[in-house]
């Protein structure tokens, strides 16, 4: 018998850490991970801020529907000296439309240098500063998930990117370890977050999985493919449920699991976000979810995709001299920073599960005091869904007898207008519309600016639509009725070659005119 064979036992653990692990089994470097998530984040950064930049000036400048001016004014007012934590801004300095452009272009510079790789580290510091400035000045324009998932994501960019002036790859550091987990601990509470909260909310399409009998003709931007989806048999649409909830639940598990369990997050969170983002118009959220996942692939998971003269050339290996057993304030700086993002989502977790309301008080004022700096925060998009579609549609009149249709860029409203494809750019007003037609427009006082505005013919306002029946003069009149919009069936589409069908549900907004006295 061969002494130096390996008994049974030892094979077996061989074999399955070889299947868990992979045949490399020394500790695996994430450079080039790195690498590529801060090259995709940079373009996620130059989606964001181009797209607001187009639209600022009818959403929150000088002439348009929400000014930040008076908005802070209010804040300043009401709240003293405590509105400049709550509402952190560079606004407060200045509320001129020049200067919220400067911040939205410097912003689009800034994200450049990130994609080419110049001065990361103080690039990081000052995207996260604008971008944060641009979405406590946005007010309801800027207070989706994504934008909040943008800047948790970019707050701790700042502390895995490495020191340099100019692109370099070779002699690069690796990036903290801890860092990496808490991107990762991101992860697990964007995606599980959003499985959890579908069911804990009590809303039954979820729990019977007909959600998706609803969800493609009542989110609030489908593309054409979603037209298609929504003629699926009914069997389909209850396995599409049962997948999205095993991604969603029990995918995120595998984030903190051995390497080739992470692979396998990464390809289904991957492939989800692929399939979302060819049913929906989600803007740069499909695109930085999956930049989230470039962090769960290794460097020699990625080398095997790159050309071989490259992949022979490059060094991804520590630079001689640093050794990673040395204390510095740096590493304390770092621990700190992750025992209290480990802390503060830990009470969003808890919050999530047992409802906020039930936290102990001192949670509760912790989690207020730090929200505004949208450093941790909690996600779960459609966690009721929506089962029919109102559409508001807006109408000008110079007689009160006439009435003039406005047309929007991208939202529903001429029957037989595919639905478009717009991602990532965003349209956050017809986006804003689609939430003010679940309620009143008591509930949305923007929606009463916005009709000021159009009265007023305010060219930054109307620049947002698509159609103003009143180019030479504003209309006397104007008024908002409500539809319900539905897609068509195959034979309808055939016959009439419309999209949608709507119905009129009745009045949104009564008639009103400007006292010109």
């Amino acid at each position: 018998m061969n002494k130096n064979k390996p008994g049974l036992p030892r094979l077996i653990y061989d074999r399955i850490s070889r299947t868990l692990l992979g045949n490399n089994l020394q500790p695996h470097s994430y450079i080039l991970s790195r690498w590529l998530f801060l090259r995709l984040l940079g373009i996620v950064y130059l989606i964001a801020f181009l797209s607001f930049w187009i639209q600022l000036p009818g959403l929150i400048g000088s002439n348009g529907i929400l000014p930040v001016e008076g908005f802070l004014n209010v804040l300043k007012s009401n709240m003293g000296a405590k509105a400049y934590w709550f509402v952190p801004t560079l606004a407060w300095l200045n509320t001129h439309d020049w200067f919220l452009e400067s911040l939205a272009g410097g912003g689009t510079f800034l994200s450049v240098l990130l994609i080419f790789g110049v001065l990361t580290v103080p690039v990081l510091v000052l995207l996260w500063i604008f971008y944060m400035s641009l979405v406590s000045a946005g007010q309801v324009f800027m207070s989706f998930q994504w934008d909040i998932l943008l800047l948790e994501t970019g707050f701790l960019a700042i502390f895995i990117s490495p020191f340099q002036v100019l692109p370099t790859l070779s002699r690069q550091s690796p990036p903290p370890s801890v860092i990496l987990w808490l991107f990762r601990f991101l992860l697990f509470r964007l995606m599980f977050f959003s499985g959890f909260r579908k069911l804990s909310s009590g809303d039954l399409t979820w729990r019977n999985f007909t959600a998706l009998d609803f969800h493609y003709y009542t989110q609030p931007l489908p593309t054409p493919v979603a037209w298609y989806m929504y003629q699926m048999p009914e069997w389909f649409h209850k396995f599409s449920v049962g997948f999205m909830f095993f991604i969603e639940l029990v995918v995120p598990f595998f984030i903190f699991a051995p390497r080739r369990f992470r692979f396998a997050a990464a390809a289904g969170i991957i492939f989800l976000q692929v399939l979302i983002a060819l049913t929906g118009n989600y803007t740069f959220f499909n695109l930085l979810s999956v930049t989230l996942c470039m962090l769960l692939l290794d460097d020699a998971f990625l080398q095997r995709f790159l050309p071989k003269r490259l992949r022979e050339t490059m060094d991804t290996k520590q630079s001689p001299g640093e050794s990673r057993s040395t204390f510095s304030l740096k590493q304390l700086g770092i621990g700190v920073l992750a025992g209290a993002i480990i802390f503060l989502g830990s009470i969003q977790i808890a919050g999530v599960i047992v409802k906020y309301q039930n936290l102990p008080g001192v949670l509760q004022k912790t989690l207020l005091w730090v929200s505004p700096l949208r450093i941790v925060n909690n996600y779960g998009l459609f966690e009721v869904m929506t089962t029919s579609r109102p559409e508001i549609i807006i109408e000008g009149s110079d007689d009160g007898q006439n009435w003039l249709e406005y047309g929007f860029k991208y939202k529903p409203g001429d029957l037989k207008r595919p639905p478009p494809w717009v991602a990532p750019y965003q349209p956050r007003l017809d986006w804003q519309m689609w939430f003010a037609a679940l309620g009143s427009y008591q509930d949305n006082p923007w929606f009463i600016n916005l009709m000021v505005r159009l009265l007023q013919g305010s060219p930054d306002v109307t620049g947002l639509l698509e159609k103003n029946p009143f180019p030479s003069r504003p209309p006397r009149y104007i008024r908002a009725v409500l539809y319900e919009y539905r897609f068509t069936d195959i034979h309808t589409r055939r016959a009439t070659g419309a999209w949608w069908q709507r119905e009129l549900k009745g009045l949104y907004f009564p008639p009103v005119a400007l006292n010109r006295d």
